[in-house]
């Protein structure tokens, strides 16, 4: 049976906040409307020193804050009065008994775990901003939101003092409101305890693994229009798209923030003490890859890959933006930039561009990193950690009677590297330090060679060049050719090196097919699947 309270009148708040944001001007409110204040330890300080009156904790209870404040709040007399059910004889019966006061608001935010967890403190100053007594609070109001209104947020005090001031009482859906957002903060504050004991003892195998953030936005809707979608933010953000600075420009799609984040992981695999790179990228797949000594060298480059594709995509960029690479930036339909920083001569350019998502991150992500990615399934999760990899020099196996030499070595690495950001299966031509062809997501190895070739051909033509750009470009994999036909394709196509991870049972068959043709052929032992 289902207990009705549509209505619950507050004469006594139990205040307990370590954000003490705009706790002294509600508290302020609430006692002039004669609501008796109780108070803990920093939180009583405050208010006393601002001649707000305030029981302290420890009178109501008649026991000592103790053990350096881990016991505050952990007593009958406070849980009693927050979970008695207040038309329930046997309860108040009890409360009579044991002069257990009813508690009808409850103002609680949490020790600062998340913030000294990402602020780099050691284990034990981790382990002392784990709160105890206020997630207990918060979750006695909550269940018993029929009768108590429960603020976890400070950004909610206005809300209910005007309630109480114009009301009197506060209404039960939005007593229901609260509790909901209350559990879902102690949810998530649990959820960042478990994660961080998790990581820091490396039990990757915990029986039970949470996942979730902080609301950013509720989005205008997903994928489609006809989806629901919420951008959340995880407490401890590396650097990229949910941390970023957004300077200008219309809000971030659902697409968009996909979108950027495969552009933005795609250039932090290059250090800017290696050279300049910009990935232009379009539903989530690179259409242009360049690197050069400069950026602008290095976004004309990725451009030229595949300019028809580029409009209306992402722009990625490993340093700052110059106001020369602005404009050229500028020329072309472009959704969303995302860069380290922006000079204020560029800043000027593209504000001539109200609508133009403009993003600045601060750095690179560490792609080094091992952050899990999570995937739902139906009924589930699928958990693993990054794809965090990349070719080094003592993973390369040349199995081909000849050998590359050193431009080709150098553009088949950059080209293993841009099929790791390539939907499967992946095929990617590059010729000197740029993507000449990028064939993605096709079923068949063959099929997404084939892609790349004709994508290759446009780009020749947009550029007002004969052929295809990949004529006597180097070939990547992101995986083993199972046959001979997808490597014979891309010799075809004009590749004069190949570089893939290898493994197939017809490895001395696709190696044969190499030598026959004459081209350079490197196994890496590395698979790069992306789904």
């Amino acid at each position: 049976m289902v207990r009705s309270a549509e209505k619950s009148k507050i004469c006594r708040a139990l205040i307990s906040v370590w954000d003490k944001r705009g706790i002294e001007n509600f508290s302020k409110k609430l006692h002039g409307l004669g609501i008796e204040l109780v108070s803990t330890g920093g939180t009583s300080k405050l208010l006393a020193s601002k001649a707000i009156p305030v029981v302290d904790v420890a009178e109501l209870t008649g026991f000592p804050e103790m053990m350096d404040g881990r016991v505050k709040t952990l007593h009958p007399k406070i849980h009693g009065g927050i979970l008695a059910v207040r038309d329930n004889d046997a309860h108040k019966s009890s409360m009579r008994i044991h002069r257990i006061p009813a508690i009808d608001l409850v103002v609680v935010n949490l020790y600062p775990f998340e913030e000294t967890v990402a602020g780099g403190a050691d284990y034990d100053e981790i382990v002392e901003n784990i709160d105890i007594g206020g997630p207990a609070m918060i979750r006695s109001a909550a269940k018993n939101h029929r009768d108590v209104t429960v603020i976890v947020d400070p950004d909610d005090y206005d809300q209910i003092s005007e309630i109480l001031q114009n009301e009197g009482e506060v209404p039960l859906s939005m007593r229901q409101k609260l509790a909901a957002k209350a559990f879902a903060r102690t949810a998530a504050y649990d959820r960042a305890i478990s994660n961080w004991f998790s990581e820091t003892l490396d039990y990757p195998d915990l029986p039970w693994r949470s996942h979730g953030g902080e609301l950013r936005e509720v989005m205008r809707y997903g994928e489609n229009p006809h989806q629901w979608a919420a951008f959340y933010r995880d407490f401890k953000p590396e650097i990229g798209v949910a941390s970023a600075e957004q300077l200008q420009g219309k809000t971030l799609s659902y697409n968009n923030i996909c979108d950027t984040d495969a552009a933005f992981s795609l250039v932090s695999e290059f250090s800017p003490e290696e050279g300049a790179a910009v990935a232009i990228i379009k539903h989530a797949n690179p259409c242009g890859v360049g690197v050069g000594d400069n950026l602008l060298e290095a976004y004309e480059k990725a451009l030229k890959c595949d300019p028809v594709s580029a409009f209306g995509g992402v722009v990625a960029l490993n340093g700052e933006i110059s106001k020369s690479v602005a404009e050229k930036i500028i020329e072309t339909f472009t959704e969303v930039i995302i860069a380290p920083s922006v000079s204020p001569q560029a800043l000027a350019v593209f504000e001539k561009k109200k609508n133009l998502r403009l993003l600045i991150t601060g750095g690179l992500s560490d792609v080094k990193s091992d952050v899990l990615q999570v995937k739902s399934v139906a009924g589930g999760m699928l958990v693993q950690s990054r794809d965090n990899k990349n070719v080094e020099n003592s993973d390369l196996k040349i199995v081909s009677k000849r050998a590359p030499n050193e431009a080709e070595m150098a553009d088949m690495k950059l080209a293993a590297k841009i099929a790791k950001h390539v939907k499967s299966n992946a095929i990617v031509f590059v010729k000197d330090g740029a993507s000449v062809g990028i064939g993605a997501g096709q079923m068949s190895r063959v099929d997404s060679t084939q892609v790349a070739l004709r994508k290759s051909k446009d780009a020749a033509k947009a550029a007002g060049e004969k052929g295809a750009l990949c004529i006597g470009a180097v070939m990547a994999s992101d995986a083993f050719f199972p046959f001979a036909d997808g490597l014979v394709a891309g010799i075809k196509a004009g590749a004069t090196a190949v570089i893939q991870p290898g493994g197939s049972i017809r490895d001395d068959e696709v190696i044969a097919a190499a030598d026959k043709a004459g081209i350079a052929m490197v196994f890496t032992g590395l698979r790069h699947f992306r789904h």
